[in-house]
């Protein structure tokens, strides 16, 4: 039944295919209708192909005969026999191109030789910077030149560590070269650190210039003071600015001077009030400038740092100066204990001195000052003790031993750390001195560093002390 169905299909296709000549319509059945074609038009050419490339195409109404066209000729390379068992088969060139292509990899291209590397600021990938594997460190020396330490190459601990070279001979400490004394008193006399016999004949003139104007009254005293402190403010700013800093010297040398003489004028109470202004006072000198790069916090810092280190606490000199005008009686209160600390203060610095060259071997704090050390420090403390105790015996103002004791122990231990401020502020810096004023110590700063630290304790001692009420 399927095969007479088959063929009824047939016939009606092969029916309307015939009839598609001479009618237009084609009737489909129910399932599809009445189909109308259009009319043939003859204007148009017949599509066809050239006989040398390919047959006439069958028409679109005859049977599929399932067959695939052929668009490219066989060829050789396009072509080839099935490949027997065991026979590898070859490779299809599908571009129809009659050249074959190598599979073998092209030669590996020499490239030239990199020339050296061209590097703008610090390069991270830089072989000079990478580390040594056999242990040592690249580092670079003052000549920019990448030097490695071949001695840590056997060693598995740390690697050294890599010191700052300093653009001249000084020492750690910033004041010049100072061997470990050895030798004694003449190693270290010998050694050039200090012209002895200038500085003990500048030191004699200071103190005879102190106790002359201690007889002609604290008026002159305190003149001398403020010349002092105006000197020392000077060689402060001067060397700061010359190591690139840039601090309101005017602002600080007024500072420094006018500190002194508010103190010895009013009291302790106006004080605040000075540096007051004269922080407002650098603060607007930094304002006035055109831009950031005058660096107004490090210089303005500075700028305090003077003022407070020498303006403050030199003024707590002309107020230990200011009981001797506190009425009959009180004359010689202040300039006596001015005396007895300036006397402890000589007596301290020197006796350190000879002391620690004879027998110093153990530094207070190496990197700081090699040439201060504990010896020293004892033997300024005894020394200070002797001095105070002596003076002490001749004053009318110092009369209990406890009292000559405790101011002893108080400049024993304040002195020896106001010279280590001092010191640690120059090696930062790196000079040696603030000054060359005096001969033999430097600069007046410098002369005067134990004494500016001292101040303000022995003005607080006298207080609790209250000496003029024996």
């Amino acid at each position: 039944m399927s095969d007479d169905t088959n063929n009824e299909n047939l016939d009606d296709t092969t029916n309307s295919a015939e009839r598609s000549g001479s009618d237009s319509t084609v009737d489909f059945g129910d399932e599809f209708g009445v189909v109308k074609f259009a009319d043939d038009d003859d204007s148009a050419p017949a599509i066809s192909f050239p006989e040398s490339q390919t047959d006439q195409l069958p028409h679109w109404t005859e049977p599929a005969t399932g067959e695939l066209p052929k668009f490219i000729a066989a060829t050789e390379d396009t072509i080839s026999p099935t490949p027997s068992a065991g026979t590898a088969r070859p490779r299809v060139n599908v571009t129809g191109s009659t050249r074959r292509v190598d599979p073998s990899p092209p030669p590996p291209v020499a490239r030239p030789a990199r020339e050296g590397r061209v590097s703008i600021g610090s390069d991270p990938t830089d072989e000079r910077n990478r580390p040594n594997t056999s242990g040592g460190l690249s580092r670079r020396d003052v000549t920019g030149e990448a030097t490695r330490d071949t001695t840590a190459s056997s060693q598995t601990g740390r690697p050294t560590q890599v010191r700052r070279a300093r653009p001249s001979d000084r020492s750690d400490s910033g004041t010049g070269p100072r061997p470990k004394p050895r030798g004694g008193l003449n190693a270290r006399a010998g050694s050039g650190s200090r012209d002895l016999p200038t500085a003990t004949a500048v030191g004699a003139l200071l103190l005879a210039v102190f106790i002359a104007t201690i007889l002609i009254g604290p008026v002159a005293v305190i003149v001398l003071l403020v010349i002092v402190l105006g000197v020392a403010a000077v060689e402060f700013f001067t060397q700061t600015t010359a190591t690139g800093y840039q601090p309101a010297l005017i602002v600080g040398v007024a500072g420094c001077i006018a500190a002194p003489l508010v103190a010895y004028w009013i009291g302790d109470g106006a004080l605040p009030l000075v540096f007051v202004f004269a922080f407002v006072a650098a603060a607007v000198s930094f304002i006035g400038t055109s831009s950031v790069e005058s660096g107004p916090v490090p210089n303005l810092g500075l700028t305090l740092l003077g003022l407070v280190w020498i303006g403050l606490f030199g003024s707590f000199g002309a107020l230990i100066l200011r009981f001797s005008n506190s009425g009959p009686g009180y004359e010689n209160v202040g300039t006596d204990m001015l005396f007895i600390l300036v006397v402890g203060i000589i007596a301290n610095d020197t006796a350190a001195y000879f002391v620690g060259a004879a027998t110093g071997r153990t530094p207070l704090r190496a990197w700081i000052s090699p040439s201060k050390t504990m010896e020293g420090f004892v033997g300024g403390t005894i020394g200070t003790f002797i001095a105070v105790i002596m003076v002490g015996l001749q004053s009318g103002t110092l009369t209990k031993l406890s009292e000559w004791l405790i101011i002893a122990l108080v400049i024993s231990i304040v002195g020896p750390i106001g010279d280590l401020t001092e010191s640690m502020f120059k090696r930062n810096m790196d000079i040696k001195d603030f000054g060359t004023i005096l001969r033999g110590h430097g600069g007046v700063l410098d002369r005067f560093d134990s004494m500016l630290f001292a101040l303000p304790f022995v003005y607080y001692t006298m207080l609790v002390l209250t000496p003029w009420a024996s």
